[in-house]
């Protein structure tokens, strides 16, 4: 399907991820032609898979809670199994350079209590926070006029209050606390379920990982359209005609009733609209940036920091590891430390740099016996050519009163998906499905319509 042509069909879907592959399912099986084009060479969006010391790790999107049901629907339908996320033991933390295990005495008792204070004061105001609509919440445009360090300020929140807030930010929105809103935290954190669940492995949100990586569930349904995927191609041009619209890629020219983007918000202006898109669409795009987050994995014989009673869970303020797991497949080995990493301090540099900079660190956290890696790998999300990135949009101030109204907002034949644009789980990979559910759904009532 590579080769140049021209095609007709009710629907094109723009984006072979989980969002883009569920919504060209559903309207496949609901009779529709649909055909899926995608700018990479591969399938997946920000689902993709590396391999370590021979193990296949998930480089991008990873866990699933116990409610996402839309992913345990899609496991089941396939057969695909789910493992839980490793986390017996202690946890190790470093701040400012000082490496302490997990316990009573690891963190000053005046710091654990303004964590906590902070915590509560923020869950306090997600508590009344509407997940659909959020804009219309009567104090949108005061939470929205500050980043959630400036609240943090003004809470006078002490330093290592802010060192984990910080931790907390870069792993969810890849951005510190200064680039994001406070009123897009607390959207968020409602959406998810809360910032208990949000930091909890086993009953929250890092509680399972697929047996192998994600890759299977998009791998499956990919294979479901057959001939009806175009890899390698993306879209340049879109325009609408009276009641049919066009979608260029450069090699082919397809012919639909409707299009659904699923490229994230800030992708999407890299698509030629004809006619262009109201304005507050572009304002979207740009604002609507993703955040920056790379992960790194080290490999080792076997898992020894687990002799040692730790779990493999680390929380750093260092300028490129702030956060490891442990996805060792066995006990036995090989033993595995998934690194999350400050795109920051690693994004920029050479393999050997990142590697080096990786190594100290767990060095430092787990000691001698983790100079012996036997493998290392790394994803740098900041610089992929599509979407570049972290795993959600870090939205600024006044980004979300001013364009979130134009998120999902159809224009025309133009529909829009993506996990950014689910009510629900947004930026998990349950939030892409029911986005792309929703999508499908909205064009299939169209299409029903005769419209």
């Amino acid at each position: 399907m590579n080769s140049a042509s021209t095609r007709s069909t009710d629907v094109v879907v723009v984006g072979a991820g989980l969002a883009g592959l569920t919504a060209a399912d559903q309207l496949a099986q609901a009779g529709h032609d649909v055909i899926v084009v995608e700018g990479r060479d591969r399938i997946g969006g920000r689902i993709h898979t590396v391999e370590v010391a021979g193990v296949a790790v998930d480089a991008g999107a990873t866990w699933v809670a116990p409610h996402h049901e839309a992913v345990r629907d899609l496991a089941r339908r396939f057969d695909c199994e789910f493992v839980p996320q490793f986390h017996q033991g202690k946890g190790v933390m470093s701040f400012g350079g000082k490496r302490k295990i997990e316990s009573a005495t690891a963190m000053a008792p005046w710091g654990m209590l303004d964590i906590t204070r902070i915590l509560n004061d923020l869950q306090k105001m997600v508590d009344d926070l509407p997940v659909s609509y959020p804009w219309e919440h009567p104090r949108a445009a005061h939470l929205d006029s500050m980043s959630l360090g400036e609240w943090l300020t003004s809470k006078h929140a002490l330093k290592d209050t802010r060192k984990f807030l910080t931790m907390f930010s870069l792993v969810q929105w890849g951005a510190p606390v200064s680039d994001v809103s406070l009123f897009n935290a607390l959207r968020y954190i409602k959406n998810l379920g809360g910032i208990e669940f949000m930091l909890t492995v086993e009953g929250g949100d890092q509680q399972d990982r697929v047996l192998g990586t994600t890759h299977k569930l998009v791998s499956r349904l990919a294979d479901t359209l057959e001939d009806s995927l175009l890899v390698g191609s993306p879209v340049e041009r879109i325009t609408t005609l009276k009641d049919r619209l066009t979608v260029e890629t450069g090699k082919d020219t397809i012919e639909a009733r409707y299009v659904i983007v699923t490229a994230s918000p800030t992708h999407r202006s890299t698509i030629e609209f004809t006619p262009a898109l109201p304005q507050r669409h572009y304002g979207l795009s740009r604002s609507w940036r993703l955040g920056a987050l790379s992960k790194a994995f080290v490999a080792y014989d076997r898992p020894f920091w687990r002799d040692e009673g730790l779990s493999g869970e680390g929380m750093s303020d260092d300028e490129t590891v702030f956060l490891t797991f442990d996805v060792s497949p066995d006990a036995d080995g090989p033993g595995i430390l998934m690194v999350f990493c400050d795109a920051r301090g690693f994004d920029a540099y050479d393999e050997a740099e990142r590697r080096s900079r990786v190594m100290k660190h767990l060095i430092h956290l787990y000691g001698e016996p983790a100079r012996r890696a036997i493998d290392y790998t790394d994803f740098s999300w900041g610089n992929d050519s599509f979407a570049p990135g972290g795993p959600n949009p870090a939205v600024g101030p006044k980004a979300w009163t001013t364009f979130g109204p134009f998120l999902r907002e159809p224009v025309g034949r133009v529909h829009w998906a993506g996990s950014e644009t689910a009510d629900e789980t947004s930026g998990s990979m349950n939030g892409a499905i029911l986005s792309g559910r929703r999508a499908a759904t909205e064009v299939a009532d169209r299409l029903y319509a005769g419209q």
